[in-house]
């Protein structure tokens, strides 16, 4: 992954943003940075967007800001020239991939089909924007798309709101999700921003799909573990033994001997462990990384658990791929 795609993947919403007037710009980007999106896809569907683009790059220089429906060549120059940081377009258009190449821009071509895909990849480009998302088959299709292609990652966009979005979020193939629920167009002419910023909020709620999965309890011994683990099955909790815990359902992990946490630990499970570490690491989270596992090799794959460094109440948390 270049560094771009890394810090979109951290974010994990790209807000499409079609705006009318320019002067509504920076403080629309400071409410989506307010919200926790650091990122704006500016669409070229309005004679604003050159200025909105390079107003917010002069105001916001460590937002992500980049250009959507760069449909042709003088687009693309006029993107690239107002400070965008990667160049969106609805279809595959062979001239403005090859310009944005040319201009060491990252270029994410609209795609709907397998042939598009594979035209991407004799380009050379791995991330792709899956449009019209929901019309072109949606969480379906992307699964679909990942067994002959896996070296791609999709960005897809076209009907996806907050309702959705986390369905898409849990699939390993999806880099970020783009969606404009959270910039309605009526909400930036009313200059609505911190409704906006509400928006960008929930949307980073759903994204990370944060769901508890377990609490593990520290106990002195193996015996104590399975003392406590036989009076949890009262309550029709069932046993099940492993090397170094006892499960009582899924719920409940009794430690054999004490680990990470005063008192023990709390699984918490997200649609992605590694942009959940991103959003946690501005209140001050960090991972404890002899601790991680990954789905496959830490070069090709995510982190599929790792616990954080802090705890809460007593607790240490432990996140858990969903």
């Amino acid at each position: 992954m270049t560094d771009l795609e890394i810090q979109m993947r951290n974010i994990g919403v790209i807000p499409v943003v079609k705006i009318d007037d320019a002067a509504k710009a920076v403080p629309l980007a400071k409410a989506l940075i307010a919200g926790g999106i650091n990122c704006a896809e500016v669409t070229f569907r309005t004679e604003a967007a050159a200025d909105a683009i390079a107003a917010i790059a002069k105001a916001c220089p460590d937002m992500l800001v980049g250009a959507g429906t760069v449909i042709n060549v003088e687009l693309a120059k006029k993107a690239i020239a107002a400070g965008s940081k990667f160049i969106v377009s609805p279809g595959f258009n062979p001239e403005v991939v090859d310009y944005c190449i040319s201009q060491n821009v990252t270029i994410i071509p609209g795609i709907s089909s397998p042939s598009q895909i594979e035209a991407a990849l004799e380009k050379g480009l791995t991330t792709l924007k899956f449009f019209p998302a929901e019309q072109a088959g949606g969480v379906p299709m992307l699964n679909a798309l990942g067994g002959p292609f896996p070296q791609v990652t999709f960005m897809p966009t076209g009907g996806i709101n907050a309702n959705n979005v986390g369905e898409y979020a849990k699939l390993k193939n999806v880099l970020a999700c783009g969606g404009s629920w959270m910039v309605k167009a009526d909400m930036i002419d009313a200059e609505n921003w911190d409704g906006i910023t509400q928006l960008c909020k929930e949307a980073m709620k759903a994204i990370h799909g944060f769901t508890f999965a377990h609490m593990g309890i520290n106990s002195e011994n193996e015996e104590k573990a399975m003392d406590a683990a036989k009076l949890f099955e009262l309550f029709g909790f069932n046993m099940k033994v492993g090397n170094s815990s006892i499960f009582s359902n899924t719920e409940i992990e009794i430690m054999k001997k004490p680990y990470r946490g005063t008192n023990g630990h709390i699984g918490i499970k997200t649609y992605n462990v590694d942009r959940a570490l991103a959003y946690l690491k501005q209140f001050g989270f960090n991972p404890v990384m002899e601790t991680a596992a990954y789905i496959g090799t830490p070069e090709k794959s995510g982190l599929k658990v790792v616990y954080l460094d802090k705890e809460i109440g007593g607790f240490a948390i432990h996140l858990v791929k969903a």
